[in-house]
């Protein structure tokens, strides 16, 4: 039992300018670097949250217009018929390319290998290769390197047939395409001059795969606005009033474990400043704990009520797919205890069940490694380990929903709900 019981740093959106846009990818690729590791091992959480609200999403995509770049190189490559052993190194060769070629454009932010260009070692295919099955943009339902192998054995399905797939159809021999018929045309001379701005066509396309393959989605709802709005979180978006009661609701939970669950990751960085004797840093993760001290307690009936009835956040249908560990539940809902039923939670940094409670859990992740056990370990210590508050890829996914809505011609709104 628990004996005694003991601001966020965030983004907007603020213009659909380039340099604007930039800004925005920086400020995410520095959060991914320095900030957004898992060290209390809630990422399942996370990830099932940001699944269920925009599918077919990641923290490393950058821009809508890869969705459409990776399907037209390989369906360049398989009407060139190039074999199963080739495919790999000549679609390299054409992402390779396209870096140089979207570096030319007028818009550079969220290139993928702006930096590495020909060293780069993780490829758009297979940052984009999950999602594009979730969009229903890919056919294939296997790995890349499965869909390198197929290929081979596809073709040589399409020489027996001695049709192509229009014809298949009529005949009633139908071969399964590898991806789907309705993607746009590629530019005539895409591999010369390409752009990651969408054109009206391409956005309507990826807007109505969306729409199609998760239409519950909060993601289904977003690229169907008429504007795009500038906001830090899901929950602060003005669209969420158009959402039914569940999207609602369970929105509602992100919001509540988010917020909630900031403070053990402050905390733990807190103890880890502590460690190092460092007064700055010790300094900045005390004044971030009494700010989230503040918002808990500005909603404190809310997260009462949320807490009594905490059952109901873990049989949540963001979960039904998701394999979080009994161990990870365990460690959320001591935490929660700690928070809900203290008296005073600007005393919790210092409560020695909860420092242990934090102590504990890092161990449990990482055993001999754990930074609040290990001198060595904690000598690697950068001053900042995950401790941005959740936002759940809302970050990332705003910039592809704009690009979507600027594609589409949508009105853009920058400003801040009051």
């Amino acid at each position: 039992m628990i004996e005694s019981y003991i601001p966020t740093s965030s983004f907007s959106w603020v213009d659909f300018a380039d340099e604007d846009r930039q800004k925005m990818l920086n400020v995410i690729q520095l959060f991914r670097e320095q900030d957004t590791r898992d060290e209390l091992g809630v990422g399942s959480v996370r990830d099932a949250f940001a699944d269920y609200f925009l599918p077919g999403t990641s923290t490393i995509q950058t821009r809508a217009k890869y969705m459409l770049f990776v399907p037209w190189i390989y369906l360049e490559l398989e009407r060139q018929r190039v074999r199963s052993p080739e495919i790999a190194a000549k679609a390299r060769n054409k992402e390779i390319q396209l870096i140089y070629v979207l570096l030319k454009s007028s818009d550079t932010a969220g290139v993928i290998g702006k930096d590495a260009k020909g060293k780069l070692q993780r490829l758009p295919s297979s940052i984009y290769w999950t999602g594009l099955a979730s969009w229903g943009i890919r056919l294939f339902g296997g790995s890349q390197d499965q869909y390198h192998r197929h290929l081979d054995g596809y073709y040589r399905t399409l020489k027996r047939n001695e049709v192509y797939s229009s014809e298949l159809e009529l005949s009633g021999r139908h071969i399964p395409p590898n991806w789907h018929r309705g993607i746009p045309q590629p530019p005539a001379r895409m591999m010369e001059e390409a752009s990651l701005q969408l054109t009206k066509e391409e956005a309507q396309y990826l807007q109505e795969q969306i729409i199609f393959h998760h239409p519950k989605s909060l993601l289904a709802k977003l690229v169907s606005l008429d504007q795009h709005h500038s906001v830090d979180f899901l929950w602060d978006h003005p669209a969420v009033h158009l959402l039914t009661e569940g999207l609602r609701r369970d929105l509602l939970h992100a919001r509540n474990f988010s917020e909630a669950i900031h403070g053990a990751a402050l905390l733990y960085n807190l103890m880890l400043a502590e460690a190092i004797k460092s007064d700055d840093l010790i300094a900045k993760y005390e004044e971030q704990l009494r700010s989230w001290r503040k918002k808990i307690e500005k909603r404190w009936n809310d997260f009462v009520g949320w807490h009594a009835n905490i059952s109901a956040f873990w049989h949540l249908d963001a979960f039904k797919q998701a394999r979080i560990a009994k161990a990870t539940m365990t460690f959320v809902n001591e935490w929660l205890n700690c928070v809900f039923r203290a008296t005073d939670v600007g005393k919790i940094p210092e409560n020695a069940y909860v420092q242990a409670l934090i102590r504990n859990r890092e161990y449990q992740l990482k055993g001999n490694r754990a930074r609040l056990g290990n001198p060595a370990a904690l000598k690697q210590w950068s001053g900042a380990s995950g401790h941005i508050q959740l936002n759940y890829r809302w970050g990332n996914v705003s910039v592809i929903v704009a690009d979507i809505l600027d594609g589409m011609g949508r009105v853009r709104n920058n400003a801040q709900p009051e």
